[in-house]
C-alpha cells in the first residue's frame, strides 16, 4: 500500500487528513500566537521560551491579498501560480501558494482552508504532500 509523507511535517499535522490543522504556538504570558512553531521566546511580549506552548491552529482565515507568480525558477511548481496572504482565524498571517488560480474568481476577503497536494509520487506510488491554501466552499 502506497504511503503518504509530509514535506515539511513540522508544519502541519502529520495525519495528512483533509484541511490538516498547523503546528503553531501560544504565550502563555501575553496570549500571542504566532505561526510557524518557534522556540526562542515571544516576538511579541519578549517572554521567555518557558511560557510558550505549542497549539493547533484550524487552517482556515481570510485571504488579505494575493498575486500572480509568471516567472519562477524553481522545478517544484509550475508558473503561472498564485501566492496568498491569508489571516488565520487563530490569529497569524501565512504567505502560502494557493491551488486556484487568480484568474478563477479569487476575492479580497475570500475564506480559504489548507488543503494538502501531491508534491511527487515514486513510483511504488508513495506520495510526497506539500500544504496550500484553497478557496473554502459556502459554509465550509
Amino acid at each position: 500500500m502506497p504511503n503518504r509523507t509530509a514535506v515539511h511535517p513540522e508544519l502541519y499535522s502529520p495525519d495528512l487528513a483533509d484541511n490538516p490543522s498547523l503546528n503553531g504556538g501560544k504565550c502563555r504570558a501575553c496570549g500571542y500566537v504566532f505561526f510557524p512553531p518557534q522556540r526562542y521566546g515571544c516576538e511579541s511580549c519578549g517572554a521567555p521560551p518557558e511560557k510558550l506552548e505549542a497549539v493547533q491552529l484550524a487552517g482556515r482565515g481570510t485571504l488579505h491579498s494575493y498575486a500572480t507568480v509568471h516567472l519562477y525558477m524553481g522545478k517544484d511548481i509550475e508558473a503561472p501560480f498564485t501566492i496568498g496572504l491569508i489571516v488565520l482565524d487563530d490569529g497569524p498571517a501565512i504567505s502560502s501558494t494557493l491551488t486556484n488560480r487568480t484568474d478563477e474568481g479569487l476575492a479580497i476577503g475570500d475564506r480559504m482552508k489548507s488543503v494538502l497536494v501531491a508534491a511527487s509520487t515514486d513510483q511504488e506510488g508513495n506520495e510526497t504532500v506539500e500544504l496550500r491554501f484553497a478557496k473554502a466552499g459556502a459554509g465550509k
